[in-house]
C-alpha cells in the first residue's frame, strides 16, 4: 500500500471525541499512514470555561498533548478527518473556525483531490450524530475534497456507528466510548487510509 498523510483535526470538551479521534489514528497507522492528531482551540473566555466543572483542566491536558491544526497540515495531507462532537445537531464553533481558516488553501486549489471522512459524538441517543457528519459534507465538498463514507463494509458497522462515519454517545455523565464504538472508528481510518492510498498511488 502506499504510504499516505493523514491529518484528523477534532475538537473535543470532555474526551469522548478525542477517544474517537485516537482510536481513527490507530486504525490508519496500522494501514502504514502516518498520521497528525491536532485538537482545534477554545473559543470561549476563560470565565466562560470555569462554569463547567473539569473544562479547564481537560482543555489544558489536551493542549498540551496535541497541537492546534494548521493551514500547514492540510496541505500536508492526503486525506483530512474531521472530528467534533454535535452543537445543536451540527459541527461545534471551534472545529468550523479551523475549516473556515482554509479558505486560502482553498482559493490556491491545494485541497483538491484530498479523501475527506468525518466523525462525531452525542451526549443523547438522537442528539445529532447523522445530521452533523451529513451537515460537514457541504464544506467537504467546497474544499474539493473526495468524501469517503463507511457504509457497511465492515462487520462493525452492523453493532455501532453510522454508514457517514463512526459516532458515539456519551450520555449526561460523559461516559467512554464502547469499544463496539471504538473499532468502528478503527474502521474508519483503516477505510480513509486506503482509499486516499489507492488516490495517491494512481
Amino acid at each position: 500500500m502506499t504510504n499516505t498523510n493523514i491529518l484528523i483535526a477534532f475538537y473535543s470538551r470532555d474526551g469522548s471525541t478525542e477517544a474517537m479521534a485516537n482510536a481513527v489514528a490507530e486504525g490508519a497507522r496500522n494501514s502504514g499512514a502516518e498520521v497528525r492528531l491536532r485538537r482545534a482551540r477554545e473559543l470561549v473566555t476563560p470565565e466562560i470555561m470555569t462554569k463547567v466543572p473539569g473544562w479547564s483542566e481537560r482543555a489544558a491536558r489536551m493542549n498540551s498533548t496535541y497541537d492546534a491544526p494548521a493551514g500547514a497540515d492540510a496541505e500536508w495531507a492526503d486525506a483530512i478527518i474531521f472530528g467534533t462532537p454535535t452543537r445543536f445537531g451540527a459541527v461545534c464553533a471551534e472545529l468550523k473556525a479551523y475549516i473556515d481558516s482554509l479558505g486560502g488553501l482553498w482559493f490556491q486549489g491545494k485541497l483538491n483531490g484530498k479523501v475527506g471522512s468525518v466523525f462525531t459524538s452525542t451526549s443523547t441517543t438522537h442528539g445529532g450524530n447523522e445530521s452533523t457528519i451529513i451537515s460537514m459534507y457541504n464544506p467537504l465538498a467546497h474544499l474539493g475534497l473526495i468524501i469517503v463514507p463507511l457504509g457497511y463494509a465492515d462487520p462493525a458497522m452492523f453493532k455501532s456507528g453510522t454508514p457517514y462515519g463512526a459516532s458515539t454517545v456519551s450520555g449526561n455523565n460523559s461516559a467512554p466510548p464502547t469499544e463496539d464504538d471504538l473499532e468502528v472508528a478503527r474502521f474508519q481510518g483503516r477505510r480513509v487510509a486506503a482509499v486516499a492510498a489507492a488516490l495517491k498511488g494512481r
